[in-house]
């Protein structure tokens, strides 16, 4: 991308809200995939916000959702698993822990959403965007949320990254997490060759 290209980007994402997450079991590469979501999404000029213990984080909101800065993601990359953690939530596939992650939401002001996750945590994405408009309507009939703030975020964006050491998903050529379990399995089958070539000599 040219430098033209990059000015072209800069506060292009202004006015708007990012949020990433990371669930289900942690990869290699998924700090790195915060990091470049975090900086790009502050580059454009949007407020980025880190979802702490993936959708457990989103349905229990208040600290568990925070403003990012630049520095929030220095020195993470080489660090395994994901710096602001996995957990499995039991409450994110009931309609109340999907009502209670939208009103989180709304209330940040957030209608675009970064999942780092396997199969299961994409597909409760997908779910998750399916019902927004639903989810919004009946937060303004508890009362929750006004009309007006529902209508500022009639529509949720979702963006889902594959974070599996399985590569078994299709549409990507390689998952997060992928390239560094095969790479591990390498090095110990190396390991073994060479603890075997040794006692062969014994």
């Amino acid at each position: 991308m040219s430098s033209m290209d990059l000015e072209k980007l800069k506060m292009t994402g202004a006015g708007r809200a990012i949020a990433v997450l990371t669930s289900g079991g942690d990869a290699q590469g998924m700090n790195a995939a915060v990091r470049a979501v975090t900086r790009m999404g502050i580059y454009v000029g949007a407020k980025v916000y880190l979802i702490h213990e993936g959708y457990q984080g989103l349905v229990d909101g208040g600290e568990n959702i925070k403003l990012a800065h630049w520095h929030s993601v220095t020195n993470i990359i080489q660090l395994g698993g994901t710096v602001i953690g996995s957990a499995r939530c039991k409450t994110f596939p009931t309609r109340e822990g999907r009502l209670a992650a939208a009103f989180n939401l709304v209330k940040k002001g957030i209608t675009n959403l970064c999942v780092c996750g396997g199969d299961g945590s994409l597909t409760g994405a997908n779910i998750f965007r399916s019902e927004w408009s639903d989810l919004l309507a009946e937060l303004v009939q508890k009362g929750r949320i006004t009309d007006t703030l529902a209508k500022q975020h009639d529509h949720l964006n979702i963006v889902g990254l594959v974070g599996s050491i399985d590569n078994d998903f299709c549409g990507t050529d390689m998952t997060i997490g992928a390239d560094s379990a095969l790479h591990r399995i390498m090095e110990i089958i190396d390991a073994i060759m060479t603890t075997a070539q040794r006692s062969d000599t014994v």
